[in-house]
């Protein structure tokens, strides 16, 4: 008979029921408990592991990319090889320089439309010449010790071939640039070689090599323009051709191998 009164009051009348909750039993409790408590910390150790290999990746090609090449040096035949190539260009240079010079006027006074031709070949080797100089210089390479005796055989060689006329100037041309030209293939080669063997060893191949590359490369090609130029200018007419060239080209290889070692 009490339990109709009881059940009729309102919770607010009996607050000491509030002290008594029934437990909720789900069967999904534990379950979604457990995936809320383990799903931040499957997060954060993934966003750390990602955030590890990034850093790890960003420090490996930044080592990668920060690490220089070894830095390669030259070895003693390397070195004498260079320090006799330049010398011999510069002395062989001034040869040129000296013969135009000694040319020019016999070859312009008969023959004055020649005179842009002979002035544009010098000009170009007084360009020779000057790189070859800073070069000497710059390396502390002394000039060969024969520089007195090819002044004086270059002046007389032009001067003897202006005289002769222009197709005896001309033969001296194209003798002088034949030598000069496969001297210059030589070095090229040489140098050449030298950088594909550095590079296959993986290491750093000095910029000053390269641009020395370039640098025999341009010469070497003007001097061949100017034997075109002197084929052009009937230089296989001179008489006697084949003792002319001959000689000259016997003289100039001498002069080479003397001015290598001296």
């Amino acid at each position: 008979m009490l339990l109709p009164s009881l059940t009729k009051r309102s919770a607010s009348q009996l607050p000491y029921l509030h002290q008594y909750q029934l437990p909720v039993f789900d069967f999904l409790a534990p379950c979604l408990a457990t995936r809320i408590s383990q799903s931040p910390r499957l997060h954060f150790s993934t966003s750390r592991r990602r955030r590890r290999a990034e850093v790890q990746s960003t420090d490996n090609g930044s080592l990668q990319a920060t690490s220089p090449k070894v830095k390669t040096a030259l070895s003693d035949e390397q070195r004498k090889f260079l320090e006799s190539a330049l010398r011999v260009n510069q002395a062989g240079e001034l040869a040129a320089t000296l013969i135009y010079t000694a040319q020019t006027p016999p070859i312009v006074k008969a023959h004055p439309h020649l005179r842009p031709l002979m002035k544009h070949m010098y000009d170009q080797e007084a360009g020779h010449f000057s790189t070859f100089n800073n070069l000497l210089a710059k390396h502390r390479i002394r000039p060969t010790a024969m520089y007195p005796v090819w002044q004086f055989a270059a002046t007389a060689l032009g001067w003897t071939t202006g005289i002769m006329g222009r197709e005896a100037a001309m033969a001296c041309t194209e003798a002088v640039e034949t030598e000069i030209g496969e001297h210059y293939n030589t070095q090229v080669r040489v140098l050449l070689g030298w950088l594909e063997e550095t590079e296959k060893k993986g290491e750093e191949v000095p910029e000053e090599m390269r641009e020395l590359v370039e640098q025999i490369r341009k010469i070497r090609d003007e001097e061949l323009e100017h034997l075109d130029h002197a084929v052009g200018e009937d230089a296989k007419e001179a008489r006697p051709y084949e003792l002319l060239t001959s000689v000259i080209r016997g003289g100039c290889r001498g002069a080479i191998w003397i001015s290598e070692r001296v």
